[in-house]
């Protein structure tokens, strides 16, 4: 028997190598995992001084390792702790050398402070385009406010800063503390509630509204619409001076000017009692020198009047006098200007008279003149007509017509030469003679040299 056996041939894998394996994992997983969120609880963090940190994150069903390189957590303002929740904005990939899954962390935030993000730009942006945070709708700080009105925790270290400095800049400033919680709940609404009883009391000119530093929820009364629809709405100007100059809320945009932190708000609120002495010495020493100034120019001035001033009867008699003295003065110039005008008039008459021309001599004159001109031009024509005579006969001389006239004539060669000699001409050839009357052509028979 013939057994015939099939045997499959066996298909060839490539062999990989181990990082082979993990860097084509570690590219399929980036590929396949955009930058994303994840949130879960921190776990054996530990921070080397390298300034990397590692940790992992978990949630009640399974924990991922993390990494977070420096130049990424250097930006963080907080130092995250074991047993936080966070959430994380990370890259899932894999460390090759190890061929562990990780998460490279780009950064983190507590957990929630998403959602409180979102809230507080959405709440932003909507009383942005109701025109809540347009500087026309601010308004102006009063210079000297008789009375200051502050809105914030009785127990806060923030209420004690302002009082301090309002003290220490003007120590007789009178001060209205309106207590309020600063955070928790129900807080944005008793806040609301003292701006519209302070509005209501209207004793204050200006209004402080001011916490301490926190966090974002520490912070979040201040970004409830209930009490930025108080602040815009309040007819007083308020204030702002809510957590440090990092932070920023709702109350900030709205209200009539911000302040960094609670202290800063106090300085906007209340001149410097010293800055204002100050400026008042200067001011009166101004004054001062004005007014010496003024009353030395004016007693100058009366001075002088005092020197202008005279008795009436001989301020009459010095203007008679001044005007007799005028009046001689005048009769005398008239006099010399009338002398002075006859002595030039005598002047100019001499003059004239030595200057009148002699008509009959010069008449005289004249008809000599014309007679000795038509003589000369007599004479001169005679003398051309003589000269033209013998140019004349001179040029009848030169006149072939006069050569002609004597019998002789001109002969013409074919092309219009006058023949002088028989090389000219040959035989056979038609000339023209010209006589003195008329011409005629003739037949060349015969030439000779």
């Amino acid at each position: 028997m013939n057994f015939q056996m099939e045997m499959e041939m066996p298909v060839l894998h490539p062999v990989l190598s181990v990082s082979e394996l993990n860097r084509s994992a570690k590219e399929l997983l980036e590929q396949a995992f955009p930058l994303l969120w994840v949130s879960g609880e921190i776990s054996n963090i530990k921070c080397y001084g390298s300034g990397h940190w590692y940790f992992s994150l978990k949630d009640a069903q399974a924990q991922v390792r993390c990494v977070m390189f420096r130049e990424k957590n250097r930006y963080l303002d907080w130092q995250p702790k074991d047993g936080m929740q966070v959430e994380a904005r990370a890259l899932v990939t894999l460390y090759q050398a190890r061929g562990e899954f990780q998460l490279c962390v780009e950064t983190l935030r507590r957990a929630g402070l998403g959602r409180l993000y979102e809230a507080f730009e959405q709440l932003r942006g909507r009383l942005e385009k109701e025109g809540l945070f347009a500087p026309g709708r601010k308004k102006r700080l009063p210079p000297f406010p008789a009375q200051i009105g502050v809105i914030t925790s009785p127990d806060g270290a923030a209420l004690h800063d302002v009082l301090s400095t309002l003290k220490r800049r003007m120590p007789s400033m009178p001060v209205v503390v309106y207590p309020v919680p600063v955070q928790g709940f129900g807080a944005a609404e008793k806040i609301a509630a003292a701006i519209r009883r302070a509005e209501i009391h209207a004793g204050c000119e200006v209004l402080i509204l001011c916490r301490g530093g926190g966090s974002i929820e520490d912070l979040w009364a201040f970004n409830e619409e209930v009490v930025a629809r108080a602040i815009a709405a309040c007819s007083i100007p308020i204030i702002s001076g809510v957590g440090h100059e990092t932070d920023f809320t709702i109350a900030d945009f709205v209200a009539d000017a911000r302040a960094p932190t609670p202290t800063g708000a106090s300085q906007l609120a209340c001149p410097h009692r010293e800055e204002l002495l100050r400026t008042v010495a200067v001011l009166w020493s101004r004054a001062s020198r004005g007014i010496r100034g003024r009353i030395g120019s004016m007693m100058q001035g009366a001075d002088r009047l005092g020197c202008r001033l005279v008795h009436p009867g001989k301020a009459i008699r010095d203007q008679l006098a001044r005007l007799q003295y005028l009046r001689s003065r005048l009769d005398a110039c008239s006099v010399q200007h009338r002398e002075n005008r006859n002595w030039r008039l005598r002047e100019l008459g001499h003059r004239l008279a030595l200057a009148a021309p002699d008509v009959r001599l010069l008449d005289g004159r004249r008809h000599e003149l014309g007679l000795r001109l038509d003589r000369a031009t007599s004479r001169r024509m005679e003398v051309l007509m003589m000269a033209l005579q013998r140019q004349r006969e001179n040029l009848a001389h030169l006149n072939p017509c006069s050569v002609l006239e004597r019998g002789y004539s001109i002969a013409y060669a074919p092309d219009g030469t006058v023949v002088r000699n028989s090389g000219q001409i040959s035989i056979g050839e038609v000339i023209r003679v010209e006589f003195a009357t008329g011409w005629s052509d003739a037949l060349v028979e015969k030439k000779d040299r």
